[in-house]
């Protein structure tokens, strides 16, 4: 049953909301950037190689999607054609670097995240958290935010669904069904290029852009790739600063 909190003018026509998990619920993102770099850098200095960007080219190549695909992606984009077991290294290297980061660095939720989500329960409006990487539970649950989502599906359901990954709208649109509500009625809120992609490509009635980089150029290949509207910080949705 629908609450009496009122939903945020942007949100207002929409009876579900799928949120992405690092970078949108939690400051994971730069915990997964730096384990990304680490790995990159380790793979392509004895080539000669420049150094991974930890901003342009993780949002680029590797941010949203699963680690074989990120790698793969990027190694690609440098023109060196990686072989298939030189992909599953990079990405065994990341996976056990952000492992390690995780557990000596820890993450925190986004206060105005946080309280959008919870402005949105109040209201009724069910909530999902959905996320290609297989540590979203654990990211969540240290972060203290997820008994705030009704569902979450991650990358370990992805991967036993079969789920190909973003920019393909397969995981947003596992979630909204796992909520009961179709796409064209539920909104996807992500910060990552191919997520706001696929809510676009999924037919969501509305896909709101998370810029955390806060430039011109990332707020503008957000809008390009398919969101209706881009904030800084969600608590801009409730008509706050932050």
């Amino acid at each position: 049953m629908a609450g009496t909190a009122v939903v945020p003018g942007a949100l207002r026509d929409v009876a579900a909301a799928v949120f992405d998990t690092d970078g949108v619920i939690t400051d994971s993102a730069r915990v997964h950037a730096a384990a990304w770099k680490a790995a990159f850098d380790r793979f392509l200095d004895p080539l000669g190689q420049a150094p991974f960007d930890a901003r342009d080219d993780y949002l680029r190549y590797v941010d949203g999607k699963s680690r074989l695909d990120g790698a793969a992606a990027f190694l690609n984009a440098r023109g060196l054609g990686p072989s298939a077991a030189e992909v599953r290294h990079v990405a065994a290297d990341k996976e056990q670097r952000f492992k390690e980061l995780l557990r000596t660095d820890g993450v925190e939720a986004y206060p105005g995240t946080v309280r959008l989500v919870r402005a949105l329960r109040s209201a009724g409006i069910p909530l999902a958290a959905a996320s290609a990487s297989r540590h979203a539970r654990e990211v969540l649950t240290n972060a203290g935010v997820r008994d705030l989502f009704d569902v979450l599906v991650d990358g370990t359901e992805a991967a036993r669904l079969h789920l190909p990954g973003k920019p393909d709208p397969a995981l947003f649109l596992e979630a909204a069904h796992r909520l009961g509500v179709p796409a064209r009625r539920t909104a996807v809120v992500e910060d990552a290029l191919a997520g706001v992609e696929a809510g676009r490509r999924g037919g969501f009635a509305l896909v709101v852009g998370v810029d955390r980089a806060r430039t011109p150029d990332t707020r503008s290949a957000l809008l390009k790739r398919g969101a209706d509207l881009v904030v800084d910080d969600l608590a801009e949705l409730l008509g706050e600063d932050r």
